[in-house]
């Protein structure tokens, strides 16, 4: 059963130096408040698996929390290059960071793949394309029945997924709503889960039709962080900052003003620092 913790003790209990460690949240819901424990804690040697690094990812790598990067898409949504990471890939700094790409369709079959506890996935993909030259986890299985090859990668199994979701109820049941990307079969295929949640409240209902609850039997911990998926959004409760993403792109630029902001904004702040952002509540808490 899932324990309701305070977001520094989640993290203390499940993230260790050298995990595998997947943070998703596709656009909506981003895992920010999390991923700022993670650096506030010191974590090291990390490799770092989501769908679509962005400024989180671009954060941790920065601080050199990165050993790794298994990814299918990276970038600062609509404005631009992550300047961290292409530091970290380019220069080292601050560290030589370890990198495998692959596509969207890849990396949503391979933590489906771990989630059913398969040891690889098998897609129709990567015919004509130049990733399976640079990447030997891409490979190759011929279907005994039909004779049809087909692509296969490695499942994703982490050690501790982490996620930012809407709800939560006091026996640690979580609701997600909204885009969901892979959120469920991140939790599903890791060995730990932090989910940190806007409420705690006694009844989740009413959920909407496209809601997904994750059993608090699958959960490993779950912290409330009002406000923790800013600068990304929570459907309901606030709105996508653009202007922050904007933003990103100068701040990011340069080695010190980037450091200057993580001391300020991460390393001399707190979880309770993202309430500031949760909007208007659209469920009564209890």
């Amino acid at each position: 059963m899932a324990k309701i913790l305070s977001l520094s003790q989640a993290v203390a209990e499940n993230v260790h130096d050298g995990d595998t460690v997947a943070m998703e949240g596709f656009t909506h819901l981003i895992p920010y408040a999390a991923g700022h424990e993670v650096i506030r804690q010191g974590k090291k040697d990390l490799y770092l698996v989501r769908m679509t690094p962005d400024i989180l990812y671009d954060q941790l790598i920065g601080v050199g929390a990165a050993r790794g990067m298994k990814f299918s898409w990276g970038g600062n949504p609509g404005v631009g290059s992550l300047h961290r990471f292409r530091d970290a890939a380019e220069n080292q700094w601050p560290r030589p960071l370890e990198i495998e790409e692959h596509s969207h369709a890849a990396m949503a079959n391979a933590y489906e793949a771990g989630a059913a506890n398969l040891p690889f996935a098998m897609l129709r993909g990567y015919i004509g394309a130049d990733l399976p030259k640079v990447n030997p986890n891409i490979r190759n299985v011929t279907c005994p029945f039909t004779g049809e090859v087909l692509a296969a990668v490695p499942a994703i199994r982490p050690d501790v997924a982490i996620i930012h979701a809407l709800r939560a109820d006091r026996k640690g049941n979580v609701l997600l709503e909204g885009i969901v990307g892979v959120q469920k079969e991140a939790v599903l295929a890791a060995k730990r889960s932090i989910v940190t949640v806007e409420e705690i409240v006694d009844e989740l209902n009413p959920p909407s039709p496209n809601s997904v609850v994750l059993p608090t039997w699958a959960l490993t911990a779950v912290a409330l962080v009002p406000g923790g998926a800013f600068p990304s959004y929570a459907q309901g409760y606030y709105a996508r900052s653009n202007a922050f993403y904007i933003a990103w792109d100068e701040i990011a630029r340069d080695r010190d003003s980037f450091l200057a902001w993580i001391d300020e904004h991460v390393m001399k702040a707190g979880p309770e620092d993202f309430a500031k952002y949760a909007g208007k509540k659209p469920v009564k808490s209890a």
